[in-house]
């Protein structure tokens, strides 16, 4: 079966050539001109989101805070916007990737290739992990302590599976950000520190505890 693709952008020339590239690709796209008419398309449940920022009314940003955590796939983020609080902001909205335009079609095609196949890897992988209260479930991507659900990002839960699965090892930040990302990434290290925050509050909101212990002049490790 063929994965599927949402492409959101106001731009129809865009949205048209990328859904022509996309389908010789081999892929099923759906696309939306806006948030309301993306809300709509999610029924469709696809396997990748693209997401323009700069769009009329509500923009990307606030389009991917809304359905984040009801949309488990990839969204990778298309926009103008390239200075690091522009990325920051992204990932803290839940985003997993960004493509900078212009972009050349190799590239996104690259791009989307890549996390589908990170999604595929994660899927095919049957682990459950425990760690001091908590319940990380890999196969469906999910983290519990008891009866409580703790809600992370794809990127969120990336990290967090890579650290617990070596629990007690110290990684800088570009070892994680290799890691996750993947070696042909073309961002910059400098996220992690973000993502890890996130997590830490998310786990003490619900645990009170700290998991995730910064050595200093080292980077990070997962305390057991």
């Amino acid at each position: 079966m063929a994965y599927k693709i949402l492409i959101i952008d106001d731009e129809v020339a865009l949205t048209e050539l990328l859904s022509v590239h996309l389908q010789d690709c081999g892929y099923t796209t759906f696309i939306a001109d806006d948030g309301e008419q993306a809300i709509a398309m999610l029924n469709t449940y696809p396997d990748l989101i693209l997401l323009d920022i700069n769009m009329p009314e509500m923009d990307g940003l606030e389009l991917c805070k809304m359905i984040r955590h009801n949309v488990a796939c990839p969204i990778l983020f298309l926009t103008a916007r390239i200075t690091e609080q522009d990325k920051i902001n992204g990932l803290q909205a839940g985003g997993d990737d960004y493509i900078t335009k212009p972009f050349s079609l190799q590239e996104l095609t690259a791009r989307v290739e890549a996390h589908l196949r990170r999604e595929e890897r994660s899927k095919a992988v049957p682990r459950i992990m425990a760690t001091q209260g908590l319940i990380v479930n890999c196969a469906e991507r999910k983290i519990f302590y008891g009866e409580n659900e703790i809600r992370l990002s794809n990127r969120e839960f990336d990290i967090v599976e890579y650290l617990v699965g070596n629990a007690n090892q110290i990684f800088d930040r570009e070892r994680i950000y290799e890691a996750v990302w993947g070696f042909d990434a073309e961002g910059d290290s400098g996220v992690i520190k973000e993502h890890i925050r996130k997590i830490r509050n998310k786990l003490a909101e619900i645990t009170g505890k700290e998991y995730i212990e910064t050595v200093w002049g080292m980077g990070y490790r997962w305390k057991k």
